[in-house]
């Protein structure tokens, strides 16, 4: 008798340590854009957007003045932010190219770990959704259910997603063709044919209307509520499809903006309207009296739309060359914020050069996990010392590859090459951050290093893309 009570008592400590120790890990939420630009933002100095409660988080976190999405699209980077990896080493190439490979560790399932509750909302675009039915750009064709890959395969508790964009506005309605990237197979005032599906597999028809990512944060904070009042700990993805086309604002957003275009309007009010979002989640946070245990990241998946500024792709690369699709700096730098009061000191900066692939070695760090034991190459860094002081700079450089597209960056330089790494170009990025001075013939001994190190870099990407890594 002795000997059971004793063995209850020391299972109900073992308990107590666990339930102990799950306390100490803080919430971790993980929010980006779609198609946001370096220079959109008001803490960036746009001239016109309104952006005060991503302005209130860089004054009171820390703002990543050299950030980059590792892919200049979308699903690629989405990639990134789930493994640490660049996407190219498990085939996503492109957007609707490839899928998340059940075979790759996702930060849901490194938290799992440590008995976090998991979500995910917004835009998936890592794979198709439904085998059943015609869905978004690829879900329910039969030539693509190879890429059935849905969140609840990756370590996610509960979701709310689509598979690819919808419109900024009544997002499940196909809007005016002046909202830019309509199909001439969808009608006006009809389903846009992009649904949002839970994790019971199911599509999601209550709650819509109106500004999309008012209708994502709805799903969010409920999440949130339930793990606060299970007292777990949660980590919670939340991927906004704003400011990505269509681009439509309602009214009162528009109305904030109404002495500019009429384009000018629904881009601007669409992220004044996200903004609004993020300012909600935050005043959550600190009702439910858990900011100080949550971490919260915000970034973009890649520079703004278009060619140039025209009609509702009104993104900004402040002044960086380049845009979507390019690895010069306007395709790939985004904003990057980091909130965590108590342990980030309000008004901080980081300098060097940071990625979406450092988010997984980062919150491993912050919740005691050692990635050395899952055997495979990471291209991500922990950003932590950085981030606390303890570290002035990064060891690892930024590897990206694009299509014909190349570079490779480190604390100062960065190579570029748009014709899969034959010939190089050259830019000092700290001094030249306009890419506009190439100088690889002045400093050839710097280029042939980084050079050498790319290719380094690309047998490994290599060997990883032929499953070497399972």
């Amino acid at each position: 008798m002795n000997k059971l009570i004793a063995l209850l008592l020391t299972l109900l400590m073992l308990s107590c340590q666990e339930e102990s120790k799950k306390a100490e890990f803080p919430n971790i939420i993980l929010i980006m854009t779609d198609d946001q630009g370096w220079g959109d933002t008001g803490y960036n100095g746009h001239p016109y957007l309104k952006t005060p409660n991503l302005d209130e988080m860089a004054s009171n976190g820390l703002v990543f003045s050299r950030f980059y999405a590792a892919s200049p699209v979308c699903s690629p980077t989405r990639g990134s932010v789930m493994t640490g990896r660049h996407p190219l080493r498990y085939g996503i190439c492109h957007a609707n190219c490839g899928h998340l490979k059940v075979e790759e560790i996702t930060l849901a399932e490194l938290v799992k770990e440590a008995g976090y509750s998991t979500g995910i909302f917004g835009k998936w675009h890592l794979g198709t959704l439904t085998r059943e039915m015609i869905d978004g750009n690829r879900g329910g064709r039969p030539e693509y259910e190879v890429h059935y890959s849905p969140p609840s395969d990756h370590g996610f508790d509960t979701y709310f997603v689509t598979e690819s964009k919808v419109p900024t506005w009544d997002p499940m309605i196909t809007p005016s063709s002046f909202a830019g990237d309509v199909s001439p197979t969808l009608k006006e005032g009809e389903s846009f044919n992009t649904f949002y599906w839970s994790e019971s597999g199911e599509i999601i028809t209550d709650n819509l209307e109106g500004d999309d990512s008012r209708v994502i944060m709805d799903r969010v904070i409920p999440f949130i509520e339930s793990a606060v009042e299970e007292e777990q700990p949660f980590f919670g993805i939340i991927w906004f499809h704003t400011p990505h086309l269509p681009v439509v604002a309602g009214g009162y957003y528009k109305e904030q903006y109404k002495d500019l275009s009429e384009d000018q309007q629904h881009f601007y009010g669409a992220l004044t309207a996200m903004d609004e979002q993020v300012g909600r989640l935050r005043k959550t946070l600190r009702e439910l009296e858990i900011a100080e245990r949550t971490v919260l990241f915000f970034t973009s998946d890649n520079g703004p739309e278009g060619a140039t500024v025209t009609g509702r792709s009104q993104g900004t690369t402040n002044g960086l060359k380049g845009r979507k699709r390019s690895l010069y700096e306007g395709g790939i730098r985004v904003p990057g914020l980091m909130e965590w009061p108590g342990k980030i000191k309000p008004g901080s900066r980081l300098g060097s050069p940071s990625f979406t692939s450092d988010y997984f070695p980062t919150i491993a760090s912050i919740i005691s996990i050692n990635i050395e034991k899952y055997d495979r190459p990471f291209d991500g860094v922990d950003l932590w010392p950085q981030i606390i002081g303890a570290a002035e700079r990064r060891e690892k450089k930024l590897a990206f590859r694009f299509q014909q597209q190349v570079s490779l960056m480190d604390e100062n330089y960065k190579i570029y090459s748009n014709d899969g790494g034959q010939n190089f170009e050259l830019y000092n990025i700290t001094r030249d951050p306009s890419e506009s001075d190439n100088i690889a013939t002045s400093h050839p001994s710097k280029l042939n290093e980084m050079v050498e190190e790319w290719n380094r870099w690309r047998i490994s990407q290599e060997a990883s893309a032929n499953e070497a890594d399972y």
